[in-house]
């Protein structure tokens, strides 16, 4: 099992990112995951920096952590030729350390190029497409593309790495599982989901599996549970209404009613080493072997620090 870190772009500047995930790096993470975000999902984060100028900050200042997206949508605010050249040369300068998350996208962050938001029908044919597209860009020479949402016209990657970047596919249901399978290296989960591993494993996929876990880490249980109501109540609307709602105060609004109990039932709070260990345990016997912890805790130099002092050796006893 390898343990990654996520790094929160809505919730901080860039330059304080990178500071986390170097120090993610000295106290042991196998890898950092970045979202990719036009917007935060609350005003209140106060923070949305490019993920690509901030990953390859990250490459020149860390010698062994992998990195990853998590996830880009390649089909709307990107075209998935931009995408393939923007991996291409992060696996580059970062030494083949970079992981390619993609997914089919959320409205608050693609509406914002003015080319709407498609139902989710609309958004796994583009998803296919602009997979097909970079993989196709990752053979070398020039190419062209005829979709029925997504087109390209005589391009070429030129700067390609001697080994590509994984792709990892981020699924909810069969529907993206296929195209985790037939069209990416890997899987990107949010919930211990055992039938999500499953099906993308029935229908032929064979890579890692990625999962991001919510945790709140404090010293103070109450602490733990009111940072995590304040930055990130919105994940407890679930996909439904996230992939939906076009802003941040959409969001606000839509999350105003979550409560503590809420709080605790979807993250794993407090100081206590075995309520994290549990909660990712939970996510190793859906069978994930990339687990990424997502702490929503106010001190990231505090979980960190836990990280490496207790819960690293625990976690690693896991699988």
């Amino acid at each position: 099992m390898r343990i990654g870190y996520k790094l929160s772009s809505e919730g901080f500047g860039p330059n304080e990112i990178i500071r986390q995930a170097v120090r993610a790096e000295q106290v042991g993470f196998d890898f950092v995951e970045m979202s990719d975000h036009f917007h935060p999902w609350l005003d209140s984060q106060g923070h949305s920096s490019f993920t690509w100028t901030v990953l390859g900050a990250i490459a020149a200042r860390t010698d062994r952590i992998e990195l990853a997206t998590g996830v880009t949508c390649p089909s709307v605010r990107y075209h998935p030729a931009i995408i393939a050249q923007a991996a291409a040369t992060l696996a580059l300068v970062s030494d083949n350390r970079f992981t390619l998350g993609v997914g089919a996208g959320e409205r608050l962050n693609e509406h914002v190029v003015g080319q709407g938001f498609p139902g989710a029908r609309g958004r796994h044919e583009r998803l296919r497409e602009a997979l097909e597209i970079i993989r196709l860009l990752w053979t070398g020479g020039y190419h062209s593309y005829e979709g029925k949402h997504l087109q390209l016209d005589d391009a070429r990657v030129f700067d390609l790495p001697e080994e590509l970047p994984v792709i990892a596919v981020a699924a909810s249901g069969e529907v993206s599982a296929t195209i985790a399978a037939e069209l990416g290296d890997g899987l990107f989960a949010t919930e211990p989901e055992a039938d999500l591993v499953q099906t993308y494993q029935r229908l032929g996929g064979q890579g890692p599996r990625y999962a991001e876990v919510p945790l709140a880490w404090a010293p103070d249980e109450a602490q733990a549970v009111q940072a995590a109501w304040q930055t990130s109540r919105w994940s407890v609307t679930g996909w439904k209404v996230m992939s939906e709602l076009p802003n941040p105060v959409n969001f606000d609004a839509a999350s105003r009613t979550v409560t503590e109990d809420d709080i605790r039932q979807q993250f794993a709070v407090g100081p206590d080493p075995d309520v994290h260990v549990e909660a990712v345990r939970a996510y190793v016997d859906a069978g994930f072997d990339h687990v990424v912890l997502q702490n929503a805790g106010p001190d990231p130099d505090g979980f960190l620090d836990f990280f490496q002092d207790t819960l690293a050796v625990r976690l690693r006893g896991l699988g």
